[in-house]
Order: C-alpha cells, then sequence, then structure tokens
C-alpha cells in the first residue's frame, strides 16, 4: 500500500522508501514558503491605499482645522511682523527685522518676560505641593468627599473676567479685605494690594493660585486612581508607613502625570493674558510689575495702532513657547511617551 506523507512528518525516510507494511512512501514538497526563504510580498493595491484613506478620512478634519487656525495665524503673524503696519489696508512699509530688534532690545519686554517666567516658577512651587496634598487627602475615604471635590473645582470653572472683577473690588485700597482687617485689629496688615510693586506679583501669585489649583488637584486625583491599591496593601504588610509608601509607590507611579500639569502650567504662565489685563489693565500692570509678554503685546501693539509690531511679539512669545515645550519633550515627557509610541524599530 502506497502512503504519502508530508515531507515535514518524514525525517529519517527518503522518498521512495518502504513503508512499515510494506508500501512505499510518498512525500509531498514542502508547505512552507517558497524557495528563497521569503514570503511572497505581493499586495493588492486596495490593500495599501485602504488605510491611509481611512486615515485621511479621520484626521482630514482636524488636520484643516488646525492649518486654518494656526499655522496660517502663525504665518500671517510672522509675515506682518515685517512691516510697520497700521491694520488697515495691504502692508507696504516693509521695515525688515527692526520689530524684533526692538523687541529683543526693550527693557520693557524683558521686564515682562521675567514676570512671565517667575510666574511659572512659582505655580510649580505653590500650586504643585499644595495641589498634591489635596488630592492625597481625597483619595482616601472620608465624608463629603464628593461636596469638597466640586468645591475646589469651582474656582477653575468660573470666567477670568468674574474671577478678575471680584478679587479687583476686594483687593483696593478701601476694599473688603483691608476693611475686613480693620474690623478685627489687624489695620497695620492693609496694604495697597493691587499698586505696590513689592506685593502687586505676589497678588497675583495668590489669585493664580486660588484660580487654577482644582485643575491640578483633579489632574492629580485622576492620575492616583489608576494606581493599583495591591500595590500599596503589599508594601503595608511589609511594615512600610504611610509616608514610605507615599514617597516610594504613588509618587514615581504619579510622575507622568505631574509632569504633564508641569508643561500645561508653564506654557499657560507664558501665555499669562486675562487676569492680569483685567485687573490692572494697561497701565497700572506696568507700574506695579505685574505685565507680562501678552499685555505687552496689546499695549504696544493694538492699543497703540502699530500691529504690524503687536505680530512681531506675538511670534516671538510663540517661539519661546515653542523652545521651552520642545526642550521640556526632549528631557522631562520622553521617557513618558517612549513607552506609548508603537510601531517602531526594535
Amino acid at each position: 500500500m502506497a502512503t504519502v506523507r508530508d515531507s515535514s512528518q518524514v525525517t529519517a525516510d527518503a522518498p521512495g522508501m518502504p513503508d512499515a507494511d510494506g508500501g512505499s512512501v510518498q512525500t509531498l514538497p514542502p508547505s512552507g514558503p517558497p524557495a528563497g526563504g521569503r514570503p511572497s510580498s505581493f499586495r493588492p493595491r486596495g490593500a495599501v491605499w485602504g488605510p491611509r484613506l481611512e486615515l485621511l478620512i479621520l484626521i482630514g478634519p482636524a488636520l484643516i482645522v488646525f492649518l486654518a487656525f494656526v499655522i496660517f495665524p502663525v504665518v500671517m503673524a510672522a509675515y506682518y511682523g515685517f512691516f510697520s503696519w497700521s491694520g488697515y489696508g495691504p502692508a507696504v512699509d516693509f521695515v525688515g527685522l527692526r520689530n524684533y530688534i526692538v523687541i529683543l532690545t526693550d527693557p520693557a519686554f524683558h521686564e515682562a518676560l521675567g514676570h512671565n517666567v517667575f510666574i511659572a516658577g512659582m505655580s510649580l512651587v505653590l500650586q504643585g505641593p499644595i495641589a498634591l496634598g489635596l488630592a492625597l487627602l481625597l483619595n482616601r475615604k472620608m465624608r463629603y468627599q464628593s461636596v469638597i471635590r466640586v468645591l475646589i473645582f469651582v474656582p477653575y470653572v468660573i470666567s477670568e473676567v468674574v474671577v478678575g472683577i471680584g478679587w479687583s473690588l476686594m483687593l483696593q485700597s478701601n476694599g473688603a479685605l483691608n476693611g475686613l482687617l480693620e474690623r478685627v485689629g489687624l489695620g497695620a496688615f492693609a496694604a495697597d494690594w493691587l499698586s505696590d510693586p513689592a506685593i502687586a506679583i505676589w497678588t497675583l501669585m495668590v489669585i493664580i493660585t486660588w484660580k487654577y489649583i482644582g485643575f491640578a488637584v483633579i489632574l492629580f486625583l485622576a492620575g492616583l486612581q489608576g494606581i493599583p491599591e495591591e500595590l500599596s496593601e503589599a508594601a503595608a504588610i511589609d511594615g512600610a508607613s504611610y509616608w514610605q509608601i507615599q514617597r516610594h509607590i504613588v509618587l514615581p507611579l504619579l510622575g507622568p502625570t505631574i509632569r504633564i500639569w508641569a508643561f500645561l502650567s508653564i506654557i499657560g504662565s507664558l501665555q499669562l493674558f486675562d487676569l492680569v489685563w483685567i485687573i490692572w489693565g494697561q497701565y497700572v500692570a506696568s507700574t506695579a510689575g505685574t505685565s507680562t509678554m501678552a499685555t505687552y503685546m496689546v499695549a504696544n501693539g493694538r492699543n497703540a495702532g502699530s500691529y504690524g509690531y503687536g505680530n512681531a511679539v506675538a511670534v516671538v512669545m510663540f517661539l519661546i513657547s515653542l523652545v521651552v515645550a520642545l526642550l521640556y519633550q526632549r528631557f522631562l515627557l520622553r521617557r513618558d511617551t517612549a513607552g506609548a509610541i508603537t510601531g517602531g524599530k526594535a
């Protein structure tokens, strides 16, 4: 009897060798890849263009919006920054790099940039520890936990206009805060919270911390929810104290969330405008020491009727924010995003 076997099942038998029952063994060609050791690379044309068309349909609308409302305004701002333009009619008075030279040599811009850097640094120093402590506290089971979370988050959702007007009314020299200090016998601590250059920048930091602390708390709470409780329970069984668990387990695992919050806080501090403009206005901000790059841009660009110069300031702000974002991504966020990128070479 003839027996048919696959060559993968025949190891010692040669073609035509008799079988155990007296028949002959016939081997079939192997069922693996073709000669050469490589599978066929032929792919139908539809299989190539199908995923690309699907990707284009999905990202097309977002890409159009991004190009229209982000890239195009930046390009036009860079273009008008080379002109002395009043905002009406075509830009014909080409001045080259003069606007940018004036910006980089203006002491008022240097002062505004220093304020932005100070606000960015102090936002991390003040908001970070407070928000982290509140998040750790609210992450534990306690009464009225949901109510406390809502109350902490409420200032963040209030409009900047409402916040600015409310704080400006309370912090005036004859406002509610100084009146309260006088009534409780602490009139010696009353001060000109908005106009004194030695106090105004710290007043701004208190307002910013009160306004944006809720966002940091909610972000940290979301990160804490993603940390498995089994890790803390295992460490507690091994004898670790509460603070040791927070230091060696919770904080390292919360690191990516903290770094994302820090990045958003820095970029927001570099672009701060609304609260300063509403509370201090155009002239008081410069004299009180609370001006920022954005208020400098509006005061010396739009309000001065020099839209070309204002566009140049906007370009400088964009470049500063871009450099900070790229450096932060390169040195701090790279290890967080490296594991999330798929499809790369091993």
